[in-house]
């Protein structure tokens, strides 16, 4: 969706739960010598700027991140790649998934990255390929299909799309599906927002008759702000590494204490 910019978001209450399991899985994943692929379909700009305009007019940041970094001590993986983050990049700075990626993983790993919106591409761009990262200004999805599966075999695909066309929840099932097909072994890991009208059911749904073994992990939250839509998120893990439901569930009881903020 080339309308889409996560500059509006970045920090959020969804970006802590799926920042803070992919921080975890890729530590998990690197602590084996072989080494990795990361993929991801909707990658955005890398780096946002949480003293940005957009940042503050939404106050997604000052309910999210900043509300609860608390909750992660220093050894945590999310915690080093924030420290990492600022100390690159400045006090204010906060990484998307593809610098979590990035600051977590080892130069024998492998990033490859999609993403069609002309500014973001650019910007990641600037911000990844000084990572080693591989950045495609292509449809993620058929990224994902031509590379499946990709070298190195072991690995690990983030679908993480804007869910602004609500044929997308029809689409990334097809996705996941055909994905799996060609790599079996590979972690797959979709993000999904929660919202009112509960449109991510039937997806769910679906995607649990075809990955009976799968990990489900959905966190709700209060609203950054009267009138926002989403009121929690969820992520949905494919060949999810071990102890991944361990935490997941510490997670869990961290999201159970939020409270409306006055």
């Amino acid at each position: 969706m080339l309308s889409y910019q996560h500059g509006y978001h970045a920090g959020n209450l969804a970006d802590v739960q799926k920042h803070a399991l992919l921080a975890w899985a890729l530590a998990e994943m690197a602590r084996k010598d072989k080494p990795l692929s990361y993929l991801e379909t909707h990658a955005g700009r890398g780096l946002y700027d949480l003293a940005a305009p957009e940042a503050i007019k939404t106050g997604e940041a000052r309910a999210g991140i900043e509300r609860v970094e608390g909750w992660f001590p220093p050894a945590d993986p999310y915690a080093r790649v924030l420290h990492r983050t600022r100390r690159l990049h400045g006090p204010r700075a906060y990484p998307g998934s593809p610098l979590v990626a990035a600051l977590s993983l080892r130069p024998q790993d492998r990033l490859t990255l999609a993403e069609l919106h002309p500014r973001e591409g650019e910007a990641l761009e600037h911000h990844l390929l000084p990572h080693g990262a591989r950045v495609l200004r292509q449809d993620g999805a058929r990224m994902a299909l031509s590379l499946a599966p990709p070298d190195p075999r072991r690995g690990l695909l983030l679908v993480d799309p804007s869910w602004e066309v609500k044929e997308e929840y029809a689409t990334i099932p097809d996705l996941l599906e055909k994905v799996h097909r060609r790599w079996n072994v590979g972690v797959l890991l979709l993000w999904y927002p929660l919202l009112a009208d509960d449109r991510h059911l039937p997806m769910l749904a679906r995607l649990e008759r075809s990955f009976p073994q799968a990990l489900r992990h959905e966190v709700r939250f209060p609203p950054a702000r009267p009138g926002h839509g989403m009121t929690g998120s969820g992520v949905f893990a494919v060949n999810p590494p071990w102890r991944m439901a361990e935490r997941a569930a510490w997670l869990s009881d961290r999201f159970a204490t939020l409270r409306p903020l006055s």
